[in-house]
């Protein structure tokens, strides 16, 4: 299957102050998979590697007009890059500029000028992001745990309580491994599960979906919230996919091009 069936990445370079604290979570909660970079020259490996990813370019900052010119053009007019959707984001409400990118340079995903106000570029780049079928065939954004970013649970379970780590969470469900051996029947109704992600306590209920062995003694389960789930704790998990989200792409851009 496509890597895109399953969502296609989303790149902020340089994203102004309002994009940053505002907009990147708002795309997350609507489960887009979205990241910041903050180097131009760490950016095209990434490309090539995430075929078919969308970019939005600050050039507001860091270049000037014409060295932005030459960046843009580098990767919308080069074989290398086919598939890739670039977006500009500026304050700049030149229409020569804007004809320029958008009919020379064949930027495909908009000239959006900031000073249209947080909520109308957030239509127009939610709209980008639906036309260009981001989420694929996935629903829900879900985030796998790392060694940084701890995620671990604990739930009473008869007289016992049951601690484990997650392996996996979504808006909708998470997948985890109990620290000692746990049966449960399907459909079981889990009641006041205690989430620690990263730090942050949430509770919530969850019905137990199903299980499969993974080892000899471990099992991976799966559960899926129930409707009851408050905003404030989707917010939090959302919150948490974000980081792992950003923390994850970090290390790989470190991998790839060191840590210079």
């Amino acid at each position: 299957m496509n890597q895109n069936e399953f969502g296609k990445k989303i790149f902020f370079l340089y994203p102004h102050s309002v994009i940053q604290s505002d907009l990147v979570h708002e795309l997350i909660e609507n489960e887009y998979e979205i990241y910041t970079l903050k180097d131009y020259k760490k950016v095209k490996l990434l490309l090539k590697k995430y075929p078919g990813s969308l970019i939005f370019i600050n050039i507001d900052e860091n270049l000037n007009e014409a060295e932005w010119i030459d960046y843009v053009d580098s990767i919308t007019n080069n074989p290398d890059y086919i598939g890739t959707q670039v977006g500009i984001l500026t304050y700049n409400e030149n229409e020569q500029l804007s004809q320029k990118y958008l009919l020379e340079l064949n930027v495909t995903c908009g000239f959006i000028q900031l000073k249209l106000g947080k909520e109308d570029s957030k239509k127009i780049i939610l709209k980008t992001l639906e036309v260009n079928e981001c989420k694929g065939k996935r629903k829900y954004i879900r985030a796998t745990s790392n060694n940084i970013l701890k995620s671990t649970f604990n739930v009473q379970i008869g007289s016992e309580l049951k601690t484990g780590t997650i392996l996996d969470i979504s808006s909708a469900g998470m997948s985890f491994i109990f620290d000692e051996p746990t049966t449960l029947s399907k459909n079981a109704l889990l009641r006041k599960i205690q989430l620690k992600l990263n730090g942050k306590l949430i509770l919530v209920d969850a019905i137990f979906f199903g299980s499969r062995e993974i080892s000899d003694n471990k099992k991976l389960m799966v559960v899926m919230f129930t409707n009851n789930i408050t905003d404030d704790s989707k917010f939090k998990i959302h919150k948490y996919i974000g980081e792992v989200l950003q923390s994850n792409i970090e290390q790989e851009i470190s991998n790839i091009y060191g840590s210079n």
